[in-house]
């Protein structure tokens, strides 16, 4: 397998990104759209950690991690590496050596569709990480492989310079032109749910609220008491 590693691919604003740091997975999926999460199976090795960086992405061979080296020297201040494999992977690709290295780049954590190893030490040096799985498996470093080319996970496009935001939920791609744009959905998203959750406080029902009392009956949903229902099924 050939490659090529990409330098200094365009990068979504680092104020935007900061500006999406302020705001959950759910929220910045729901304000695009509900687009943009990679699936469930990608999960945090910390809790009560939130990051976003800009991708830069790795496109590996399975069992092998010499594109992770050669994407360390790509990646800078409010990056997030985000590495992929040609086929699937579940081996330790990223340890806490890596994670020495980037940190001292300035970069804000790792999304890995492979394994991770280390993860104590990574979680006691306060690396953020994402994985498809754990594994102590270790890895050559014998392919060639990409670096800041598009890749795919789970089906999502992630191109390098795209705004990578992750916590407890999940991992989700905002596209770098639509970072700014979505900063503002995101913020009228908030305000429109602290809406609802003083209403709520204020004893409100999401029935009436979101008018789910028509949707109940037009879908022929109806009340009865107790005992009505116990008649009913004692009859049929």
């Amino acid at each position: 397998m050939s490659g090529v590693i990409v330098t200094d691919p365009p990068k979504a604003e680092l104020k935007d990104v900061d500006a999406l740091a302020g705001f959950g997975v759910a929220t910045v999926s729901e304000a695009m759209g509900r687009t943009g999460l990679l699936g469930p199976g990608i999960r945090p090795i910390q809790q009560g950690v939130r990051v976003a960086g800009t991708a830069v992405t790795v496109l590996g061979w399975p069992g092998d991690n010499l594109m992770i080296h050669a994407a360390v020297e790509q990646c800078g201040e409010g990056d997030l590496l985000v590495v992929t494999t040609t086929s699937p992977c579940t081996d330790g690709l990223f340890g806490e050596l890596f994670a020495t290295a980037l940190k001292q780049r300035g970069v804000r954590g790792v999304v890995l569709n492979t394994g991770i190893r280390d993860t104590q030490e990574l979680r006691e040096t306060g690396f953020a990480a994402w994985s498809r799985a754990v594994s102590a498996q270790g890895t050559v470093k014998a392919t060639g492989g990409s670096v800041n080319v598009p890749i795919a996970i789970d089906g999502q496009a992630i191109r390098p310079g795209d705004v990578i935001l992750a916590d407890d939920d999940g991992v989700v791609v905002v596209p770098r032109e639509r970072a700014r744009e979505t900063v503002a959905r995101s913020e009228a998203r908030e305000a429109k749910e602290a809406a609802t959750r003083a209403a709520f406080l204020d004893g409100q029902l999401g029935l009436d609220r979101y008018g789910l009392r028509e949707t109940l009956v037009r879908l022929g949903v109806t009340y009865k008491s107790y005992d009505e229902y116990v008649r009913e099924e004692a009859g049929s």
